[in-house]
């Protein structure tokens, strides 16, 4: 076979896994759509069906008007979320310009250190946690668990930063400095505007993860105006005798998910050129 051939044949090789993963990612969530637009009985119905018979939004009433309503528990979420990306950015910019530009003594151990804390199981740490939010005054609020959320997430937040940082040419800051520019002025006027990508990447996982996030949600956030949306979701797929609402539940799984999808969409540039100057150290 000519070069050209196996050429060819490796592409169309790499193709059809390629379509194949994608398939294998995007078909529960095609079923998820199916369930959330059947009538609620059809949804219900076993066997399952995978196409609907009629379309129907009464899945999605129902989700919306269900206990405190949608847009109460859509409101918690995105509040959360928001206030974990401002304080992710808030700490992690100034920690990774710090370990990437200053001879700070030992911060090799310090970053290590950080990074080990990668492998403790976040669940262990909530007891002590709720402990002392419960003394400051922070349990049942939206500004206590953004802050877990921004403890889970700095690790990586740091360590994303801190490779932006390093890839900024030394060229640019020695100008800068050579111009009367201090650290600071350095920092705000040079490097900021060279690590949008990296900051972008931060918020943008920084907002997943809170989005996403369950277990936190559900110990800190007892009272039901309080719930974020993976709360909501768990709450709401128990119908009455206990049984579950596959059409009420299938149409909150769809809905949560577009927030996300729709912001990865509109940063994907940044994303994708971020999460590169990371990859490459």
């Amino acid at each position: 076979m000519s070069i050209a051939g196996q050429t060819n044949r490796k592409r169309y090789l790499v193709t059809a896994i390629c379509l194949f993963v994608v398939a294998l990612m995007v078909f529960p969530l095609i079923v998820s759509l199916f369930a959330s637009v059947k009538p609620a009985a059809e949804a219900q119905a076993v066997p399952p069906s995978y196409l609907p018979t009629s379309l129907s939004l009464e899945s999605y009433l129902n989700f919306a008007n269900y206990q405190a309503g949608l847009g109460v528990y859509l409101t918690n979420s995105l509040v959360v979320a928001f206030l974990t990306i401002f304080f992710c950015l808030l700490l992690a910019v100034p920690a990774g310009y710090g370990l990437a530009r200053f001879p700070i003594p030992g911060k090799e151990f310090l970053f290590l250190l950080l990074l080990a804390s990668l492998m403790i199981p976040y669940q262990a740490l909530l007891t002590p946690l709720l402990l002392v939010f419960n003394k400051l005054g922070l349990q049942q609020t939206q500004v206590g668990l953004a802050l877990i959320h921004t403890a889970l997430q700095m690790p990586f937040s740091v360590y994303l930063m801190r490779t932006s940082f390093e890839a900024v040419p030394k060229d640019l800051e020695e100008a800068a400095m050579i111009d009367g520019c201090n650290s600071m002025e350095a920092l705000f006027r040079i490097f900021l505007p060279a690590v949008v990508p990296g900051m972008t990447t931060v918020a943008l996982f920084a907002f997943i993860m809170s989005w996403n996030e369950f277990i936190a949600a559900l110990i800190f956030m007892n009272s039901e105006s309080k719930f974020t949306i993976p709360v909501m979701l768990v709450a709401s797929r128990t119908g009455s005798y206990g049984a579950i609402d596959w059409g009420m539940l299938q149409a909150g799984v769809i809905i949560s998910i577009l927030p996300c999808a729709l912001l990865y969409v509109f940063l994907q540039k940044y994303y994708v050129s971020g999460f590169l100057n990371g990859a490459v150290k």
